[in-house]
């Protein structure tokens, strides 16, 4: 049931930092099922297309450049009422605003780099997982 899944990326400053297996842990702890994963680092022409949506927005080229500035960990989640609980798993966009033990207040460095992606939806989940996972890579 797509309801059930959402999608997230492990961010280019949790990855230099060494934080994959510490965020893995926490998001596998809170109950989620990890239904595909992949490490990869994202050129600026992907990341672009990722990020198509805020593209009019300010901070779009910084975004780009900084998605793009090394490897991230991409991964399709399924747990009951996901989107909503990862995101509460995730905590606020900055850091200094996340609840404690969410994973931006700890492994967060800023707003901008802020450690984890998490989908705001279940239908940008669905498009943001068929972005990176073909059919076959999906289980």
């Amino acid at each position: 049931m797509k309801e059930n899944k959402t999608f997230t990326m492990i961010k280019p400053d949790a990855v230099a930092n060494g934080h994959i297996g510490a965020i893995l842990d926490q998001i596998i702890k809170a109950g989620f099922k990890i239904k595909a994963m992949k490490y990869v680092a994202l050129s600026e022409q992907i990341a672009g297309q990722f990020y198509e949506v805020h593209k009019e927005r300010p901070f779009y080229g910084e975004l780009v450049e900084f998605m793009s500035s090394g490897p991230i960990v991409a991964a399709i989640l399924e747990k009951d009422n996901a989107v909503e609980d990862f995101r509460k798993l995730i905590g606020a966009t900055d850091p200094a605003k996340a609840d404690k033990g969410t994973i931006r207040q700890l492994f967060a460095e800023s707003i901008g780099a802020n450690a984890i992606h998490g989908s705001d939806s279940a239908e940008n989940a669905e498009i943001e997982g068929n972005f990176f996972f073909s059919a076959f890579e999906k289980f």
